[in-house]
């Protein structure tokens, strides 16, 4: 396939836009910069995001927030043990012409045609909703009957789990976690950022986010992010990361091996390129670096990769492992094609 070519002007309008995107979300939400960040790389790599943090922490507003500063059709779908299929793609209904008196079906969307649709609490939903949900997600569209409805473009999809309530939910299985690019930790705040959410909340009403994008626009950027140049370093440099992952494989670490159950598959190398090439031109460059592959690695990874039962009870974490890969790989081109390790993980 033929990369189109990175246009010039492409840098400055992303950087600006993101700029202004930042500008807007802050006359709502206090901190979360890190989070915003990774929100913003996956919108424009068009990837779809899962966060995962205690409830109160603004996941909803931070959302739909970011929908009114993209002006972008914002959905909230909440999720729960009874929610079908049908709820949330849409349904066929028997309308009658009262002039004519005939009969012809006539299809309601779901919640599911918007840019940006927000599934709260993803993991509180039956296997079936979920399955409906990421179906869309990876096709962008759905299917009624005989029928394919195409989704809305662009479709942002952010998806929220609670980690401190299991009972009664329906973990979502690794291999669907794959369809989100990123999996985002929402954390507390510090203390000088609660004290100001405190006084803004307790106060007057603040003023609203005011949009600053476009749909065309965005995906105008996102088509420019495709064209930025990658070098073959920092794609084997991808791939050096991500292959170590995979238990079992030549070349794979020892306490790799003895810590994960399973790997990550060629869908995390895709990512953490394209969102490489994302976060550079947000931050205003024409060309990735390795703290950009760096940068990326655990929201791409996290929940792609599977520690062990042994591990995870000595408290092993995804993140814990990915930041000893990272740091056990050269980043020097030289050093990591010279490494006896890292040609047998070449040569695989």
């Amino acid at each position: 396939m033929t990369q189109t070519p990175l246009d010039p002007s492409a840098i400055d309008r992303l950087h600006e836009a993101h700029d202004r995107i930042l500008a807007q979300l802050s006359r709502v939400i206090v901190g979360q910069s890190q989070v915003i960040e990774e929100l913003l790389i996956c919108l424009f790599s068009r990837g779809h995001c899962l966060l995962e943090g205690v409830p109160g922490l603004a996941k909803t507003l931070l959302i739909s927030t970011l929908a009114k500063s993209l002006d972008l059709s914002f959905s909230r779908i909440q999720f729960t043990p009874d929610l079908m299929p049908a709820d949330i793609i849409g349904t066929d209904v028997l309308e009658e012409d009262k002039a004519t008196g005939t009969r012809q079906l006539r299809f309601l969307e779901g919640p599911l045609f918007a840019n940006v649709v927000l599934a709260d609490e993803i993991n509180r939903t039956p296997p079936k909703t979920q399955a409906a949900l990421l179906e869309a997600m990876q096709e962008r569209q759905v299917s009624v009957g005989r029928v394919r409805h195409r989704l809305v473009d662009p479709f942002f999809v952010l998806a929220t789990q609670n980690p401190i309530e299991q009972e009664g939910t329906y973990p979502l299985p690794e291999a669907q976690q794959d369809r989100f690019m990123f999996k985002v930790f929402v954390g507390y705040p510090t203390f000088q950022e609660e004290f100001e959410i405190a006084r803004r909340t307790t106060g007057l009403p603040q003023e609203d986010a005011q949009p600053v994008l476009s749909a065309a626009d965005i995906i105008g950027l996102q088509q420019a992010v495709r064209g930025v140049p990658v070098s073959d370093h920092l794609v084997r440099y991808a791939l050096a990361i991500v292959r170590q992952t995979r238990a079992g494989e030549k070349g794979t670490p020892d306490f790799v091996s003895d810590q994960l159950s399973w790997g990550a598959g060629p869908r995390a190398v895709q990512f953490l390129i394209i969102g490489a090439k994302a976060r550079a031109l947000l931050q205003g460059r024409s060309h990735v670096t390795v703290d950009d592959i760096q940068s990326l690695a655990s929201p791409v990874l996290r929940h792609r990769i599977v520690v062990g039962f042994t591990a995870e009870s000595e408290g092993v974490t995804p993140d814990g492992i990915i930041q000893r890969i990272i740091d056990t790989t050269p980043a020097r081109e030289d050093e990591l094609t010279r490494d006896a390790r890292f040609q047998t993980i070449f040569a695989s």
